[in-house]
């Protein structure tokens, strides 16, 4: 028997009116109320696919109307098509299948930000400053950033031919094999004998990466204490903050979550000992540390594990959760993000809408302050010695790494190395 396209939708919103309508113990709604609005939306289903401007596939329309109805919840639940779900699976890993490049958009053309070291891009000879004006066939002018994303994304040793665009020469055609590229979520340095850790998501190779930066810096130096940036962090998954904060805490709780009943509480503790032994800690948040970065502050905090300095943090105190779903007749998967919990800082303060508010409240400020000098006679117009200083100061920065010029105009990463070195004097001295 064939089912035409119009009979086998409604029998779907027939299926679906029949699910809502079973009896239920998790809403007031009367079954008259229910079918009343399931009603409705099979009349605004049927009206939009006959009279919008254009013509919209059935597909789209149910995509579009599951997303309005999670979105409409909150700013963070959703869904996820085929597409988007397993491109955030391939987010959380930490590595997918592309270049190696980070891009942006510039005058209607990909723009090389930079090249990442060790990938099939740096390797192949992609410059910081190449424009990338086409993809395969396809020409880069008129794509969003993310069409062009998706297309230099792909699997593992498939290749793909950009042209580019660069000063001083004729455009040029480059061949890459695509590989995994490992987002490398944390980054580490060493000045002063002071650690120094940055986190910039909480990805599935987050934990390990940390615990392998703690132990290369201890091997190689004697570390009076660290330093723990998580600012501009959106956060990422849970159970990695929890894995983060374990690695500096003895014992003790680290967040609870709490949903939708009550009793629904789940409670996550220090299960490890303090791979830093105790030493000093300073952790950085700013306004855009979110989510798992305010839990690892958050637990910290209320610990006194560590002290928490720079602007208060985001405040997204909420948990979603990834609920997979499998389509009809296909092997691939769409998702929705759902909001199921809160969660709460080991002294039960929710940071929803809140954020961790810092132990020393150090703002930015202007980079231009640490060029800030008194006068004095070197100063003057044609003093004596005058060339010879200047050239002195010259030599100077060209002897400094990255990160000690970086450390010059970031107010408050420097206050952080100065917090930890005044903490490590002032334990020296009570000993």
């Amino acid at each position: 028997m064939i089912i035409s396209k119009n009979v086998f939708l409604k029998i779907i919103l027939l299926l679906t009116l029949i699910t809502l309508l079973a009896p239920n113990s998790y809403g007031s709604s009367t079954d008259e109320e229910k079918y009343k609005y399931l009603d409705l939306f099979g009349q605004v289903f049927d009206r939009v696919r006959s009279s919008y401007v254009e013509e919209v596939t059935d597909q789209e329309l149910i995509e579009k109307a599951i997303d309005g109805m999670l979105s409409g919840l909150d700013p963070h639940s959703g869904f996820m098509n085929e597409e988007v779900f397993q491109e955030m699976q391939m987010d959380t890993e930490g590595k997918f299948g592309g270049l190696g490049i980070e891009i942006t958009m510039e005058e209607g053309f990909v723009k090389v930000i930079a090249p990442i070291e060790d990938t099939p891009a740096y390797d192949a000879g992609v410059l910081a400053g190449d424009y990338i004006i086409q993809i395969d066939e396809t020409p880069v002018f008129g794509l969003t950033l993310n069409e062009a994303v998706e297309l230099m994304r792909g699997k593992k040793g498939e290749p793909i031919a950009i042209t580019i665009s660069r000063a001083n020469t004729e455009p040029f055609e480059i061949e890459i094999i695509r590989d995994y590229i490992k987002i490398r979520s944390v980054k580490s340095e060493v000045l002063n004998n002071i650690g120094y850790l940055r986190i910039t998501s909480f990805n599935e190779q987050t934990e390990s990466g940390l615990l392998d930066a703690i132990k290369k810096i201890e091997q190689e130096n004697k570390i009076k204490g660290y330093v723990l940036d998580v600012r501009s962090n959106p956060g990422g998954l849970l159970t990695q903050a929890v894995k983060v904060t374990d690695i500096f805490l003895e014992r003790g709780e680290i967040v609870s979550t709490r949903g939708r009943d009550k009793k629904d509480i789940r409670r996550y503790r220090a299960k490890k000992s303090d791979r830093t032994n105790g030493k000093p800690l300073v952790v950085i948040i700013d306004g855009g540390s979110a989510s798992a970065s305010e839990i690892v502050a958050g637990a910290l905090q209320d610990h006194k594990r560590a002290i928490i300095i720079g602007t208060q943090s985001f405040g997204k105190g909420s948990v979603q959760t990834i609920i997979p779903f499998q389509v009809s007749n296909s092997d691939n998967l769409t998702g929705i993000r759902l909001t199921t919990a809160r969660y709460y800082t080991p002294s039960g303060e929710s940071i929803q809408g809140k954020g961790i508010v810092p132990d020393i409240i150090i703002e930015q400020g202007e980079f231009e302050s640490f060029n800030y000098r008194r006068f004095s006679e070197s100063d003057l117009k044609d003093s004596l010695d005058k060339n010879n200083e200047e050239d002195v100061e010259e030599n100077e920065d060209n002897e400094l790494s990255e990160f000690e010029k970086r450390l010059k105009v970031d107010y408050q990463l420097r206050r952080a190395f100065d917090l930890v070195q005044g903490v490590s004097l002032f334990n020296e001295t009570q000993e």
